[in-house]
């Protein structure tokens, strides 16, 4: 299969740890399954956001299997050359794909009409306003729409190659890529780009303390007393303190992290929704399906489908 990785001026060096999942497979599969080569508009020496040089091919119009598109930190800016390559070879690619803000090249190119796709959440409002033929999707790690792929920023893009092999060559090859690449977890693409300690993270010591604490005993009931005594303050002064630092109350803290836990559990396990429910607080699968809806706007099986997990590692 042809891998055509397309450089910008100041792309992000990090590409090459999502292409190398492609190398790690070859090497595995003790074949050379992937042909992956460097591309830019006109060939040459492409300098890398780090001041790294890579010497790449000119882009033609070959046939490709897929096409990968990196960028760099700042959203680029598609020469007319570029985008008129990039939808050439995209009527016979298979998979036409993008990293961190490559997204906005595709979109430029007219690729994302249509589509669902994601790019780094800080950039996600933008690219909304400037391709509204998009739904743009800022909490997704990785989305696949068709022949479109699109990943979040920096280690995302790793992930979405590891969907890639596992949509190639099953899911247990790609488990045992990521394995092979010490990678944690091989995050499937409906998982957050956020984690909730940081979305509520403080510098507050003593609200830290509740979180971690709550993190930590999420099958508990975590009333607000528990919290408070994690805290080392009164119910009163913790809940006064809690909204203080965080915006928002402890509560729906309390619920983000289940929440966040059992999707985990739901994409990486095929534990039973029940188990899953009990395991993170709910208690039962109703109480879970009900927070799942008002928060996700889906329920937890519709979540697990659309996740297509892959299994711990």
């Amino acid at each position: 299969m042809r891998i055509g990785l397309v450089l910008s001026p100041s792309f992000q060096a990090v590409c090459f740890g999502a292409v190398a999942a492609f190398d790690v497979a070859n090497k595995q599969a003790g074949e050379k399954i992937y042909d992956v080569r460097a591309f830019s508009e006109d060939g040459g020496l492409v300098t890398s956001s780090a001041g790294m040089q890579v010497m790449t091919e000119p882009f033609d119009q070959a046939a490709f299997d897929t096409l990968i598109v990196a960028a760099g930190l700042d959203i680029p800016t598609s020469s007319p050359g570029l985008v008129r390559l990039l939808r050439a070879a995209a009527r016979n690619a298979r998979r036409v794909s993008s990293i961190c803000l490559g997204s906005f090249v595709l979109g430029d190119a007219g690729l994302l009409n249509g589509r669902r796709a994601t790019t780094h959440w800080r950039y996600a409002q933008e690219m909304q306003a400037r391709f509204p033929g998009c739904n743009v999707d800022a909490d997704k790690i990785f989305i696949a729409d068709g022949q479109i792929w699109t990943s979040a920023g920096m280690s995302a893009g790793t992930d979405m190659v590891v969907g890639m092999i596992e949509r190639d060559l099953g899911a247990e090859r790609a488990r045992s890529v990521a394995k092979g690449m010490v990678m944690y977890h091989s995050r499937p693409g409906g998982q957050s780009q956020h984690s909730v300690l940081l979305e509520v993270g403080t510098s507050e010591d003593r609200i830290q303390k509740a979180l971690n604490y709550a993190r930590q005993n999420l099958r508990e009931s975590l009333t607000i007393e528990d919290l408070a005594r994690a805290a080392c303050l009164s119910p009163r002064q913790f809940t006064r303190l809690f909204r203080s630092a965080t915006g928002t109350t402890p509560a729906k803290a309390v619920e983000a992290l289940r929440l966040e836990s059992a999707k985990l559990m739901l994409e990486q396990t095929r534990l039973p929704i029940e188990v899953v429910a009990r395991e993170t607080g709910f208690a039962t699968r109703e109480r879970m399906r009900q927070a799942f809806v008002r928060v996700h706007g889906e329920a937890p099986r519709t979540f697990r489908k659309e996740a297509g997990p892959l299994a711990m590692l």
